[in-house]
């Protein structure tokens, strides 16, 4: 049973949609704030899509990370003290945030180089940043900094591969898809059960 070939290939031609481009943009902006999808799902096919576009797709979503980061400041800064309660009880985020906000005591500011590159929540730190009164520069400076080299490393890696990795990705999408699923199924299993 064929399962991710239908939809690897529905992304790659939403990808070639003529306002992806544009939806890239606002994914990558609401992804740094609220959104729970990470945006390098999308930029990822725009790039095999369009390999030539790779360093402009890289800066249109670096720029609108930040974007997006900088609301998620000001939501920590101005509006997580009349909301903020509400919001983790929600997501059941308590301990999470008062782990990330031990963080910032231990690590300082390069806890947002850290966050801006892996694969960590982003905008659980951009929230925490407003909640905790960080220096608004540094934070834009590091942001954009991290940001920026998570998205291009990822552009540069797929313009790199070239057709191959297309014609690679293409073949062995069964197998990549149905592994990942299983990671997935695996940390689930695992989070649930040592939490």
């Amino acid at each position: 049973m064929k399962l991710f070939e239908p939809i690897y290939s529905m992304i790659l031609k939403w990808a070639k949609h003529p306002k992806a481009e544009r939806y890239l943009a606002a994914v990558s902006f609401s992804e740094s704030s609220f959104f729970p999808i990470p945006v390098d799902v999308m930029l990822a096919p725009m790039v095999l899509a369009d390999k030539q576009k790779a360093w402009r797709l890289a800066a249109v979503t670096t720029v609108m990370s930040v974007l997006g980061g900088v609301f998620g400041y000001m939501i920590g800064a101005y509006f997580f003290e009349a909301y903020g309660d509400q919001m983790l009880t929600i997501l059941h985020g308590h301990d999470k945030f008062e782990r990330i906000k031990e963080l910032f005591i231990e690590h300082g500011m390069l806890i947002i180089l850290v966050a801006g590159f892996t694969p960590l929540p982003y905008k659980i730190f951009t929230i925490a940043s407003g909640v905790m009164g960080v220096a608004f520069l540094p934070f834009v400076l590091l942001s954009l900094i991290a940001r920026g080299a998570r998205f291009f490393l990822v552009a540069g890696l797929i313009r790199l591969g070239g057709d191959q990795l297309e014609e690679t990705i293409h073949k062995k999408i069964e197998v990549i898809g149905w592994a990942t699923l299983a990671v997935v199924i695996i940390g689930l299993v695992l989070y649930f059960q040592f939490r």
